[in-house]
């Protein structure tokens, strides 16, 4: 049989760790077959972005008409759109993008905001109403809703407020929240609000963690599984990557997490 179809929408990571890179390992690891649409080209590595360059509007719409017209995508995921009108355009395509996973990428890992305030509100107006899942970190939920989401309540209430503007299901990846020993991300769907928790690993290997969790879930999503059980697998399997990973000493700054064959 052919293997299902699973749709990336994201920036390239010339250091391997985010992005495309980690979103394709991620299907794979999933034994799903990954497509890809770049939004942008950044220059990085594990010490940080040393810059980015947005790909033409017209030329992911053109990437996206080309996969879409050819393959069966089962499952979307998107990562940075880079700017206001990729995340229209985006919005656009949404009738034609299955079990959307939307990871808002806003703020870079020092903690700077990467987008403008316009890309902010396009993403909360424009395509998060056509969402099965939303995924923003603890700083993405602040920039979005324009307040420190730092706690487990905190989370709670950020991921009512998002689901508000429409997405299915809203995941609050909370990582590290404060008063917390465990990784916690706050899951709100249908009015019922349920925490995905897993033991804390000490590591500097993490770079990509948000991707590979988002590209987790689309990729179960794709292979057909309901969202909750989706959610609870790549919450599995990114704490699987971060374990598998912890003592690697790659590059000298935030490593990536390990993958498919290194999982077993």
């Amino acid at each position: 049989m052919n293997p299902v179809v699973a749709l990336t929408i994201a920036g390239s990571d010339s250091g391997g760790g985010a992005g495309i890179q980690a979103d394709l390992k991620t299907f794979a690891a999933h034994r799903v077959f990954g497509t890809s649409v770049i939004t942008a080209l950044t220059a990085q590595n594990t010490a940080g972005v040393r810059g980015i360059s947005a790909v033409d509007p017209g030329f992911v719409g053109a990437q996206l008409d080309a996969v879409l017209a050819d393959l069966p995508v089962a499952a979307v995921k998107t990562g940075m759109l880079a700017t206001p009108e990729t995340v229209a355009l985006v919005a656009g395509y949404a009738a034609r993008l299955p079990g959307l996973v939307v990871d808002p990428v806003l703020v870079a890992s020092s903690g700077d905001r990467l987008f403008t305030r316009d890309a902010e509100r396009a993403y909360l107006d424009l395509l998060f109403p056509h969402a099965a899942v939303v995924t923003p970190n603890l700083r993405e939920a602040s920039v979005l809703l324009g307040r420190d989401v730092l706690d487990v309540d905190d989370a709670i209430k950020a991921a009512e407020d998002l689901a508000a503007t429409g997405p299915a299901c809203v995941v609050v990846k909370g990582g590290h929240l404060r008063g917390s020993r465990d990784a916690v991300d706050v899951v709100y769907a249908g009015g019922t609000v349920e925490l995905l928790s897993s033991p804390w690993i000490d590591t500097a290997n993490n770079h990509g963690t948000g991707c590979t969790f988002a590209a987790a879930t689309a990729a179960r999503l794709a292979l057909g599984q309901p969202v909750a059980e989706a959610l609870a697998g790549a919450k599995d399997y990114v704490h699987a990557a971060l374990a598998a990973s912890a003592g690697w000493r790659l590059g000298a700054g935030h490593g990536p997490l390990a993958w498919g064959p290194f999982l077993t």
